[in-house]
């Protein structure tokens, strides 16, 4: 049957569509270490849990398809910490994850063939989302040997045209670590003034910066409040990612208020996770900070195991738990397959994430990784030990080197 050609435009997922061949693997005995998907293994807070537990409501009935008030009061509350002030609830949406929030922003701010631009590599994701809104990603390419920088302000006004609505940053940055600086922000704060467009950033990863970094919300430019979006979710910093519980946060009344059509149609966001998060805001303040040095120390493992790789390359990321690394393949896809259906070392194999789909400039990315460190440390040494056998192996048997 032929099916829609929207449809047919879709990339599978390069974080997920690999999983038939973990499973394969797993069937056949070999531990799989999954360094492909940012799935914590941090145990979710118990003020989270216990709430889940003590729910007691006869009937689970449609909430307020903006969200439940308690719950966009207490995201003040945690936004304070951050230096975020002259907020209410007024100005936060309730979103079915972080996913439903970029989806709203998209088919909020654009019309059919509008233009976002966006630096790469990114968030793969965020493709599918572009292409359900009909809106074209353009790329501006961050290197990593700059670090995964932000490109020159020259590079994004560019890139600007009639048709540009705005652009889309995540910092921390997920696939590469990278956290954008107050100057950066600023600097692209003031091209959106110029040209009156939209500068919509994902924070998810907000708390996760390292080696004593701060963090600098695009919500702390009061200034700009016209022209801001942020994208939150409960997914990492409380290890709630099936919880499905997102928000969009902007000043712009007419954007929420526009929003606000899309919740409309969806209902409301999930009813029992909002109260899971709500407590989840109670955790004490320890919480992040621990899971923040947990995660620090796993970076720090796994990047120094990776450098001494003979042929990879990687850059220190500064915050979020992933990093891209180039590895000494022909191509990064056909590797991992080959680390699941071709190898294993004592019984251990690895799943990563190619990295030519967080690109969206056909022809970069193909040697390249994205890995994620949210598993202990010992079993990401083993990871490194896998990885190094792994390439030896294939260079000699896939390339003949």
């Amino acid at each position: 049957m032929q099916m829609s050609n929207r449809i047919t435009s879709f990339q599978c997922s390069p974080i997920r569509r690999l999983v038939p061949y973990a499973r394969e693997a797993k069937s056949k005995g070999i531990h799989v270490i999954h360094l492909n998907i940012g799935q914590p293994d941090i145990l979710t807070p118990d003020e989270a849990l216990q709430a889940i537990r003590n729910y007691d409501e006869k009937i689970i009935e449609y909430g307020l398809s903006e969200g439940e008030v308690e719950l966009r009061k207490g995201l003040l509350s945690y936004y304070r910490q951050f230096g975020i002030e002259g907020l209410d609830e007024d100005n936060i949406l309730i979103t079915t994850g972080g996913s439903e929030a970029l989806q709203f922003a998209f088919m909020t701010l654009c019309d059919p063939y509008d233009e976002f631009i966006i630096p790469e590599p990114y968030y793969t994701n965020v493709a599918t989302f572009a292409n359900i809104a009909m809106v074209t990603l353009v790329p501006v390419t961050s290197r990593m040997d700059d670090g995964f920088k932000l490109p020159e302000i020259s590079e994004f006004e560019s890139r600007i045209n009639k048709k540009t609505m705005g652009i889309l940053l995540c910092s921390p940055n997920n696939p590469t670590g990278h956290v954008y600086t107050e100057v950066e922000l600023r600097e692209l704060l003031e091209l959106c003034r110029r040209h009156d467009i939209f500068l919509v950033v994902d924070e998810v990863y907000r708390e996760f910066c390292y080696d004593g970094k701060s963090f600098t919300s695009i919500l702390s430019f009061p200034e700009y409040a016209d022209r801001v979006i942020c994208i939150d979710s409960f997914s990492k910093r409380f290890s709630m990612c099936g919880a499905r519980v997102g928000a969009i946060v902007t000043r712009n009344k007419e954007v929420l208020e526009s929003a606000l059509k899309l919740a409309q149609a969806r209902l409301c966001p999930p009813m029992v996770e909002q109260r899971a998060a709500t407590a989840a805001l109670t955790a004490p303040a320890e919480y992040v900070k621990r899971v923040r040095e947990c995660y620090e120390k796993r970076r720090n493992t796994l990047i120094r195991a990776m450098q001494r790789i003979p042929g990879v390359r990687c850059s220190m990321p500064k915050g979020a738990f992933y990093f891209v690394a180039d590895l000494p393949v022909d191509d990064a896809e056909r590797f991992a397959l080959f680390m699941l259906r071709d190898f294993n070392l004592e019984g251990n194999t690895v799943m990563f994430a190619p990295a030519e789909d967080f690109y969206v400039s056909k022809g970069l990315g193909r040697t390249q990784a994205r890995f994620a460190y949210v598993i202990n440390e010992e079993e990401l040494e083993m990871a490194a030990r896998c990885l190094e056998a792994g390439l030896k192996a294939y260079r000699k048997s896939v390339m003949g080197l």
